[in-house]
């Protein structure tokens, strides 16, 4: 499929400005750049606040709230710790599509007062919609990949980005080296709760390749293949944040407890590591 894409002049306008809150999420900016038309994007889910219990007494609330917003303070000190180091570089999100990575992305972003984009979404905003970009797929799956590559060519092209990236953004050595203009990291979330989220919200099957809207224990089986197909495509990434580990280690016995401030804190560590194991490399390779 034949793409125009323009970059506008040059991302002039600021990054992010929304203040962390668990209330309040950053809003999708307009793309800097157009492929056929001028695109907008919706956000996804935003993050799960800490789960409260209507019954539970005001004092437990309370003290709910406040981890809350210690949590959050946590974040924005580890993020402008980090963010020096990080050098603008854009950080590319790996894995199935799911409602963690794209709530994730989101506060990312945000925190690091970045751009935020979906490059599924902007896939199909090139193809004429989400319908038009699943007949492609059906129709012209060479095309199809070849319109993913282009986006992740733009995206990569620039800088200060948060990029949920799709699974095509693994399936070839192409995609995988444009990943490497940034920091790619691999949300790992557990195959049973993907079945039920795809069970519950339709819109997740273009991206994870699940054709058939069948039962729970169907659409598990093919997240399955699928998984076995793309896992050595994950692997690559700079860095891997499992939910399954992050819960085990914050003690939560439901993985469901896990929120996306939680999970943001394990990826902000795995930045940290990244960032300062680069910055001992090129300290190392400077000459005396």
């Amino acid at each position: 499929m034949e793409m125009t894409t323009i970059l506008h002049s040059s991302l002039t306008n600021p990054p992010f400005t929304a203040h962390l809150s668990p209330s309040k999420f950053p809003r999708s900016f307009s793309t800097p750049f157009r492929l056929r038309t001028s695109l907008s994007f919706s956000p996804s889910l935003p993050p799960k606040s800490f789960p409260t219990n209507c019954s539970v007494s005001d004092d437990t609330t309370s003290s709910a709230n406040v981890a809350s917003v210690d949590l959050s303070i946590a974040l924005k000190k580890k993020a402008t710790d980090v963010s020096a180091d990080l050098r603008g570089n854009s950080i590319f999100l790996v894995g199935m599509n799911n409602s963690v990575k794209s709530s994730l992305g989101m506060l990312l972003a945000d925190l690091f007062r970045y751009y935020y984009f979906d490059s599924d979404a902007l896939v199909s905003e090139a193809a004429g919609g989400e319908s038009a970009a699943i007949s492609l797929k059906e129709s012209d799956e060479k095309g199809f990949r070849e319109s993913e590559t282009e986006v992740l060519k733009q995206l990569s092209s620039m800088g200060r980005l948060v990029v949920c990236a799709g699974d095509g953004a693994v399936q070839n050595s192409t995609n995988l080296a444009l990943l490497r203009h940034g920091i790619s990291i691999w949300i790992d979330v557990p195959l049973e709760m993907l079945a039920k989220g795809i069970i519950g919200n339709k819109s997740l099957l273009l991206s994870s390749e699940i054709t058939i809207s069948g039962s729970y224990s169907e659409v598990l089986s093919q997240l399955m293949a699928l998984y076995e197909d793309m896992r050595r495509g994950y692997a690559t990434a700079d860095a891997t944040v499992s939910l399954q580990k992050v819960a085990y280690q914050l003690g939560y016995e439901d993985m469901d407890a896990v929120t996306t401030e939680d999970i943001t804190m394990e990826v902000l560590k795995e930045i940290e590591r990244l960032t300062r194991v680069k910055k001992m490399m090129e300290a190392a390779a400077r000459p005396f």
